[in-house]
């Protein structure tokens, strides 16, 4: 019974492999790609250091708001706990078609104290504040220099695109909270859900933390993509930070390639350009700051290696 449903998730997986393999060859001709690839050779290693330090910051901050999410729900989890957790579960979505394989296992294995339910809730309610963290720096920041006195001009498709994003997903937002009012199993469990969330977020002994924890993972996160990009020679300026690298992060998002690979690079080659970087360089930022993620969560090799072997 099993076997058509692990076939399609092999159709799945090899979709998803083509996708990333046609979407980096389509930009290898259209951004120059030999020149990007000189571009990472003269990369800047200290700029690497910077980046690397950033992104093990913003696991550091993403595991405490997870601990921090889950004890809010009943779920007591130590902190170095978390972070093995947490590390473990980055490793698995950078390196496991779906992005979201890692994130399942760290539910299952934190559920003995609390039950699956809630430690699945707890799970989602802290991915869910991370995107909605970066989200909403992104609109403000867009919304910000668009409108301020001297602010920047931005195309009218990019200012189309930032607002397509963020009503797109207020609409999400306002669906699930709708299907509370759905008929059968459905209704209830979104209610619930909408509970959970609000507990978890907005309740008043926690609010403070997790605003301070998810302002802290966004800029660990945005200061990753713009040490990769000195790293290959880009200087970006703040106002290019916090309004293109979100938006470029968030591609990440759509399940059609392999953790987010030529998505990422797609809309840093067409995205950057605004912020007057080369199609090339754009593309070898976006590729250094996916290498350096990969390294950044390798400590999760260390929890596999300390696992107890069954015999």
């Amino acid at each position: 019974m099993a076997t058509p449903s692990i076939g399609r998730r092999a159709l799945i997986v090899g979709a998803q492999a083509l996708v990333t393999i046609g979407l980096l060859v389509l930009l290898w001709q259209v951004a120059d790609g030999r020149d990007a690839v000189a571009v990472l050779l003269g990369v800047n290693p200290w700029w690497l250091a910077v980046a690397l330090v950033a992104l093990t910051l913003h696991t550091v901050f993403a595991a405490e708001r997870w601990r921090l999410t889950a004890g809010a729900l009943g779920l007591p989890l130590g902190r170095w706990h978390a972070l093995r957790e947490y590390y473990l579960a980055q490793l698995v979505n950078s390196t496991v078609p779906g992005g979201v394989v890692g994130d399942a296992g760290r539910a299952v294995r934190s559920r003995e104290q609390a039950g699956l339910t809630v430690a699945a809730q707890a799970v989602m309610v802290e991915r869910f504040a991370g995107q909605v963290a970066l989200l909403a720096t992104m609109t403000i920041a867009v919304t910000v220099t668009a409108l301020a006195p001297g602010g920047l001009e931005w195309p009218a498709w990019m200012l189309g695109l930032a607002a397509t994003i963020t009503l797109v997903s207020l609409a999400v937002v306002g669906v699930l909270l709708a299907a509370r009012w759905l008929p059968g199993r459905v209704g209830p469990r979104m209610a619930e859900l909408s509970r959970t969330a609000a507990i978890a977020l907005v309740g008043r002994r926690v609010v403070l933390a997790q605003l301070a924890l998810s302002a802290g993972t966004t800029a660990c996160i945005l200061i990753a993509f713009w040490a990769s990009a000195a790293a290959v020679g880009l200087s970006l300026s703040f106002a290019a930070v916090v309004t293109l690298v979100p938006l470029i992060l968030l591609t990440m998002l759509v399940p059609i390639t392999i953790s987010g690979w030529g998505l990422r690079e797609g809309a840093a080659a067409a995205l950057l350009p605004l912020a007057g970087a080369t199609a090339s360089a754009s593309l070898a930022a976006s590729v250094v700051f996916g290498l350096m993620g990969l390294v950044a969560v390798l400590p999760g090799l260390l929890v596999v290696w300390s696992r107890p072997r069954a015999t």
